[in-house]
């Protein structure tokens, strides 16, 4: 029987206990959706997956502003990093809210009618580029935290997504027929268009950081920080010089997607670790059977794979991050 994820076998959800059954109870109250395989495919790791559900929780779902806006938001943040997945997610999301001519709209690749969500669109599409998606904002300043951490929370969900699910949504690509992607979105109105109480998905989290200054205080934060950290454990499968190579090349990039022919790009033989994390950074959707064949040894569980591919993920998120963070730091001194 054929499953959405590629290279990991995750237990299914019906046998999920502890912190894992948590976040699983969570999605299905707040998102709708119990068994998201955008979650699912994580829950090898517990680690990363509570605080990346934090993460999105806390900015997409309980956070301040029109969730018209902020699924616009992550709708551009996908088309802009190439995940199809997320990108017909987002549509269907879309529909769930109840703007049901904007979504179709998207669909069929025009852009919004109003501009004000042509601008909140633009301004997802630009955060890949690192300091792209600057002041001025195209929503209020006070729903920035939210906003940011949308789009920040999608960049990380699309690579891991690309990465490690197909590019199927539901079976048989059904979300590509209209009548589908409306009964999809209709069948999530009632969750979606219900706010729910900012800071529930914190009690997953291991002794939460306050967050970023650009998270100004609000939940969106400790999620942001948690997964940070949480993320940062897979550089221990790399060796020094290798996790110098991905700083230094994540530190050189300038939001555009690698060409096919990618000189930097380490040799598989040589290097698949950090090909792999590179991959996950930049191009997550050209990582092949052969890469993670070459990386994997006996030891390297699932568990693992999700480390490494979440460490290299998270480090190109942290790149994006890290023009906010000097933004709000310039503003406050």
């Amino acid at each position: 029987m054929s499953t959405p994820f590629r290279f990991t076998e995750p237990l299914p959800p019906r046998a999920a206990t502890g912190r894992v059954a948590e976040v699983y109870e969570q999605l299905a109250r707040d998102f709708g959706i119990d068994r998201a395989a955008t979650f699912v495919v994580l829950s090898s790791a517990p680690e990363i997956l509570a605080p990346t559900w934090a993460l999105m929780r806390e900015s997409l779902i309980a956070g301040p502003g029109s969730r018209t806006g902020k699924e616009l938001a992550a709708y551009g943040v996908s088309r802009a990093n190439k995940c199809p997945f997320c990108v017909d997610a987002h549509t269907v999301l879309l529909h769930a809210t109840g703007d049901h001519a904007l979504a179709e709209r998207l669909a069929r690749g025009e852009q919004p009618e109003r501009e004000e969500h042509a601008r909140v669109l633009a301004w997802g599409q630009h955060t890949r580029v690192p300091g792209a998606g600057l002041m001025p904002y195209p929503f209020p300043r006070e729903h920035a935290p939210a906003y940011i951490g949308t789009a920040l929370a999608f960049h990380f969900i699309n690579r891991i997504v690309s990465a490690l699910l197909t590019e199927q949504l539901l079976p048989g690509n059904a979300q590509r027929w209209r009548p589908v992607r409306s009964i999809a979105g209709r069948s999530l109105a009632r969750t979606v268009r219900r706010t729910p109480v900012p800071g529930a998905a914190l009690a997953l989290l291991d002794d939460p950081a306050p967050g970023p200054a650009w998270a100004a205080g609000t939940t969106v934060g400790p999620a942001y920080a948690a997964l940070r950290s949480a993320t940062a454990a897979g550089e221990g499968l790399l060796d020094a010089d290798e996790q110098a190579f991905v700083r230094e090349t994540l530190w050189d990039w300038d939001g555009s997607h690698p060409p096919l022919a990618w000189a930097g790009l380490p040799d598989r033989r040589e290097h698949p670790g950090a090909r792999l994390a590179l991959l996950a950074a930049l191009a997550p959707y050209r990582i092949t059977e052969e890469d993670v064949t070459a990386w994997r040894r006996p030891e390297h569980t699932d568990h693992c794979l999700v480390h490494l591919v979440s460490y290299g993920a998270f480090a190109a998120v942290d790149r994006m991050e890290s023009s906010f963070s000097l933004h709000a730091a310039r503003e406050t001194s």
